[in-house]
């Protein structure tokens, strides 16, 4: 396989884990904001206190989308070790994004059903990013890559980085399934 087609081949792996990353996350924030709303319609719970403990909830219902369906395919060996590092990261991330809530509501003063909703929205987004590099890099480790014999290529590991500066060292940990190939010459055909 030439460099340009490994690179194709782990950005095409990358790609599909973050759209199942994103599925996973577009129901927890769908948890999130509907257990936010309930929280703070109908109980005397304060803004920021509500939204963290629909956090708390998403958190729960997020684990079992990346484990048995982003991730299945990764380590399971350690699930002490995974279940401890996920809520680990996932507390970080409650932290950043509360921390936005929270800086709308008491430090500007913006806490009105929309404006909650915004910032809670917001603050979900840039702790998305984290989570995703977070969970990805050390809570759902990607199993070993296959040894070939000298000479012999393991089938659906991409041997190099296709040139690009550190792609290499994050696509790789990425899947390590196989994706379907469609050669250039039979589309030339």
């Amino acid at each position: 396989m030439s460099e340009r087609g490994a690179l194709r081949a782990r950005l095409e792996l990358l790609a599909r884990e973050v759209a199942k990353f994103g599925v996973v996350g577009a129901v927890g924030l769908v948890v999130n904001i509907v257990v936010s709303n309930l929280l703070w319609r109908y109980t005397d719970i304060p803004t920021v206190r509500a939204g963290l403990l629909a956090t708390v909830v998403a958190i729960l219902g997020n684990y079992i989308g990346f484990r048995y369906w982003t991730y299945r395919d990764r380590d399971k060996s350690g699930r002490t070790r995974e279940l401890t590092l996920f809520l680990l990261f996932s507390a970080v991330g409650a932290v950043i994004e509360t921390g936005v809530l929270y800086t709308a509501t008491y430090g500007f003063g913006w806490n009105s059903p929309v404006q909650s909703n915004v910032f809670k929205i917001l603050g979900i987004g840039i702790a998305t990013l984290f989570r995703f590099w977070s969970y990805r890099t050390w809570v759902f480790k990607a199993l070993p890559i296959e040894k070939a014999a000298p000479g012999e290529s393991v089938p659906g590991t991409p041997p190099s980085d296709g040139g690009v500066p550190g792609a290499g060292a994050f696509l790789k940990q990425g899947r390590t399934e196989q994706v379907p190939r469609v050669e250039a010459d039979s589309v030339w055909r």
